[in-house]
């Protein structure tokens, strides 16, 4: 359920070589809104860029097996290093290609996987001004650029005489004495050929291109007028406004405001990270209706920035693309490499939650309800009254207070403990770096080194962006810079995590909720996933959508550990651990708010899958369709999807998430099952032996073993939705 459209598009993809991901992870989303029309210029029209160096293309310098310079990257160099990088990276894939040799595992399938070196460096940087440091200038550059890397995405893809060779070896009698992880190779690389129109001809096969180069720009589109939007709707507050927020995030909130130029106010941004804790603790009601409003009207207030007709022209493409290839729907097409495999069994997991989830709501409610009876509001409880009334609900049942518990959640801590979790399961020792040698793209930017804690061995960097500011999308998210692999020389990894809290006053602890320290883990666990490889080739290094949240899922389950508790959750002002008994009522709260949690999201999900299986959207109005669709499902009235269509980025922005958003909860039907597997051990969340099991069959081998066989190894059977039920509080099926 965080937002990370750019980290992972390439996970299902088309697996060709590592500029080819990285470049289609671009195409697909971080995207701009131009004509179809525009081709990119073929080899030998661009020929003469390759004479001309180009920084962000060059051979990364320094420590640590060489590493970016932020500093020293320059956005005027993107256009030329683009086309001069599509063009060696062609140059490359025709000698493939023309090889006159025959087709062999080494010289097509691991020929390819060294192909677009000098790409696949320009997009570490393409990544950080896309996400982190966005500004008018890179927005009007993705605009220019993203049907030319389609087009060129499409090259490749397209290639007959490359796919031919492909598909020799896939077909081949070298293929039965390949070891498992080549084999998954050339599996791997064959189904992303067939599966994204390798196998059309003629008419069929130019309309795929030109679709992939139409949605290529409506995804960008669709992803810069929601930034827009979180960039354009500030809410400033006087002090007579202020009423129930805690000192910290009314602190926080002054420094927004005065880095926006305006001292004395205080800044409610158009980020979850900021509503949510207002919506929480604002007594203002009409204030709180109101950034309720700004927040989930993203992408939908009718303007230039509105995002409904992006929508429905993207769902129309979508559906047009795979009848070329003989689907019946999208999310047909979608799932058919994923562990749920069908619409139908994603459908069948998400459809048995939901009804214990709206119950579980309706009880939630009439507590809610019954608080504001009680204290004369006067009111029916509204969507922007939910996490107010809730948390008044929290402290009469659990005596639970959320600012109290904030108090004891400091961001420096928390990385603490991750480190010290990493340390337990994984034998990582984290050491920062703080003398320059390794360039960051902003001042909030960490370092650390990974290494080994028994060999001192070297592993790799992770690098932190933890704080919002203007120009960073929103949601919390991960990436690599660079992947590990072992094929041709060791290559270690560079890691990336980044949040969006609320900076806290100049020399002050940054403080954060409960649910931010889990986003907080949650996207560390993908950190370690990619930290931990231990593959050999490049595009193993990828992952199936429905799976690759479970690592990340996981590793949230270590926040609550009485290790992590004691030792790392103290307090802002005494530095005393938590005391046992607000341990004991966190604990004893930890289902409280499911049904809000479940259904916000099982909605975003369900209606994600209902649009991707539709039998008619050729004229689709995506607010109806939406609003018809939880209407059929007996959505309660009192809460909205966790993400709203026109700026459900997950789906839109790109296709990474698009027909997969279920597969959190299908991930989390691995969490639960494998968090109880902890609770059965001797040891518990921190014993050896699971924990071995845990990394050798799920975390290091990445994507070179399918993940239903990668699970049965580490539980010896496969997982059970009883466990995700009990985890969540909700009756088990029988």
């Amino acid at each position: 359920m965080k937002q990370t459209p750019f980290k992972n598009q390439i996970k299902n993809q088309i697996r060709i070589g590592v500029s080819a991901l990285a470049l289609f992870l671009a195409a697909c989303s971080e995207v701009a809104n131009n004509s179809a029309n525009e081709e990119s210029e073929n080899v030998s029209e661009v020929s003469e860029a390759i004479e001309a160096p180009n920084f962000l293309l060059a051979e990364w310098q320094g420590p640590y097996g060489g590493i970016p310079d932020f500093t020293k990257a320059k956005l005027s160099d993107l256009k030329a290093g683009l086309e001069t990088g599509m063009a060696e990276n062609l140059a490359e894939i025709e000698a493939i290609a023309n090889n006159p040799d025959a087709p062999t595992f080494e010289n097509t399938i691991v020929a390819m996987e060294d192909t677009g070196r000098a790409l696949s460096r320009l997009f570490a940087y393409y990544g950080i001004w896309a996400s982190n440091n966005s500004t008018p200038e890179f927005r009007e550059i993705q605009r220019e650029v993203a049907p030319k890397l389609s087009a060129f995405n499409s090259k490749i893809t397209q290639n007959d005489k490359l796919f031919a060779r492909v598909k020799a070896v896939y077909e081949g009698e070298e293929m039965k004495s390949l070891r498992p992880d080549q084999q998954r190779l050339v599996w791997l690389t064959y189904d992303g050929f067939a599966s994204f129109g390798a196998t059309l001809t003629g008419d069929a096969k130019n309309r795929y291109a030109a679709i992939n180069q139409e949605l290529a720009g409506l995804h960008t589109n669709f992803a810069n007028n929601v930034l827009a939007d979180e960039e354009g709707y500030v809410l400033y507050l006087t002090e007579d406004q202020l009423g129930g927020l805690p000192q910290s995030y009314i602190d926080a909130a002054a420094a927004a405001a005065k880095s926006r130029g305006e001292e004395g106010k205080f800044a409610v941004t158009n980020t979850r990270s900021s509503m949510d804790p207002f919506l929480t603790f604002s007594t203002e009601r009409d204030l709180r209706e109101k950034v309720w409003n700004t927040y989930y009207s993203r992408g939908d207030n009718a303007d230039d920035k509105d995002n409904n007709a992006n929508i429905a022209k993207i769902l129309k493409l979508r559906d047009e693309r795979v009848k070329l290839l003989g689907y019946d729907n999208y999310a047909s097409w979608r799932l058919q490499n994923r562990m749920a495999k069908t619409p139908d069994r994603a459908l069948e997991l998400m459809e048995a939650v939901w009804p214990a989830a709206i119950a579980r709501v309706r009880e939630e409610v009439a507590d809610m309800q019954a608080v504001a009876d009680s204290e004369n509001a006067g009111i029916k409880i509204a969507p922007w009254d939910y996490r107010f009334y809730a948390e008044k609900v929290r402290k009469a049942k659990y005596d639970l207070d959320s600012n109290e518990v904030k108090q004891y959640l400091q961001v420096d801590k928390l990385i603490e403990a991750m480190h010290f979790v990493a340390g337990e399961l994984f034998n990582f020792g984290f050491t920062p770096i703080t003398d320059g040698s390794v360039p960051v793209f902003h001042e909030d930017v960490k370092v650390w080194e990974v290494t080994d804690k028994t060999s001192g061995e070297h592993i790799g960097l992770w690098y932190l962006d933890p704080y919002a500011r203007a120009g960073k999308r929103s949601g919390a998210w991960a990436r690599s810079f660079r992947g590990h692999e072992t094929f041709d020389g060791k290559q270690t990894v560079l890691s990336t995590n980044n949040s969006n809290f609320v900076k806290g006053a100049a020399g002050a602890p940054t403080l954060v909720s409960w649910d931010d320290a889990t986003t907080f883990f949650h996207e560390f666990g993908h950190a370690l996933h990619a930290l931990s490889s231990n593959v050999v080739y490049p595009t193993l290094n990828g992952g199936v959508r429905d799976y690759t949240e479970f690592q990340s899922q996981l590793l949230e389950r270590w926040l609550s550990t009485d290790e992590v508790i004691n030792t790392y959750l103290l307090h802002v002002e005494t530095g005393e651990p938590m005391p046992k008994a607000l341990v004991d009522k966190i604990k004893a709260a930890g289902n409280f708010n499911q049904g809000f949690a479940t259904t916000e999201y099982l909605a975003s999900a369900l209606v994600d899958m209902r649009f991707h299986t539709a039998e008619d959207v050729s004229n689709l109005d995506a607010d109806a369709f939406e609003r018809e669709a939880l209407a059929a499902l007996d959505m309660p009235s009192e809460l909205v999807m966790r993400h709203r269509s026109p700026h459900f980025g997950h789906i839109f922005s790109g296709e990474g998430y698009s027909a997969g958003y279920y597969g959190y909860m299908w991930a989390d039907v691995l969490t639960s099952d494998a968090a109880e597997a902890f609770r059965e051990a001797p040891g518990g969340f921190y014993d050896k032996d699971v924990a071995k099991r845990l990394v050798d069959n799920l975390f290091a081998v990445r994507n070179a073993v399918d993940p239903e066989e990668a699970y049965r190894a580490f539980r010896g059977r496969d997982a059970k939705i009883e466990a995700l039920m009990r985890d969540r509080g909700f009756p088990v099926p029988e």
